[in-house]
Order: C-alpha cells, then structure tokens, then sequence
C-alpha cells in the first residue's frame, strides 16, 4: 500500500520524485515609471507546482545581467526556504535546481572572480555564488522558447 505525503496541500506519493527545482526570469527596467525590473519564478517539488513569485526589483538594474542574477538570487532564497520546510516535515533533499535562460547570468554565479563588468552589482545578490561553490544549489541553463 501506498503511503502519501501532504506538502503544502499537494500529495506526492512515497517513493516520487521529492526534489526542489525553480524556474526563473526578469525583464529588464519594465516599468516604464522608475525603469525598475520585475522578478518572476515558479517552483516544484517533483512534478507539481508549489509556489510561484513576481516581484519588482528594489533596484535599477544596469543590464539584463544584472536583472537576472537578481531574479536568480530571489528564486534561491525561496527555495532555500523550501529545502529547510521540507527537511521540518522529514523529507531530506540534495541541492536543489535552478533554471535560468540567461547565459550571463548563469556565468556570474560560476565565477568567484570578480569583474570590472560586473563590479557595480551589489554584492548581497553573490550568495548565489556561494550557493553553487557549496554544491547546495545547482544553476543550468534554459533553453529560449521553453
């Protein structure tokens, strides 16, 4: 028989596919008033959807670059979030998985090297680097038209 795990009012049948996965993107200073980008995301647990985000920027972001690593470092703290609620409720995880469709973005998060390209980006939104140094996030690209 079957035993079947209530998480956020979605049921997961034991043995599936438990792992955290985000998707995430931004636009690039959409809003016409202050040029400030939007944040978008969606998550999974397995194959069902949990939760989903869009949020304006608190910052003016300088490139598209810039606005997607800080989306990507938005859909990070979500999932960490995620990881830890999962692990209160008994179901330990491995790193989770973000997709982003931004090279550049994905590239910034690999690098520990800082570059005179990218020195004007805060440096709060580099955790994702140490997230991905510390192997508890994975960050992969995203195929456009996906």
């Amino acid at each position: 028989m079957s035993r079947e795990l209530s998480i956020w009012g979605s049921f997961t049948p034991k043995g599936s596919n438990r792992n955290l996965a985000g998707y995430c993107d931004a636009d690039w200073a959409g809003c016409a008033d202050d040029r400030k980008s939007t944040s978008g995301g969606c998550f999974f647990l397995g194959n069902n959807l949990i939760a989903w985000l869009s949020k304006k920027q608190n910052s003016v972001s300088l490139s598209t670059a810039e606005a997607e690593y800080i989306a990507l470092g938005s859909c990070c703290t979500q999932l960490i979030w995620m990881r830890q609620m999962s692990a209160d409720y008994g179901m330990e995880s491995g790193p989770f998985l973000v997709y982003c469709d931004n090279k550049s973005a994905i590239d910034i998060s690999k690098n520990p090297v800082q570059h005179s390209r990218t020195k004007h980006i805060d440096i709060r939104h580099h955790f994702v680097r140490e997230l991905v140094e510390e192997k508890q996030g994975l960050i992969q690209a995203l195929a456009r038209g996906v």
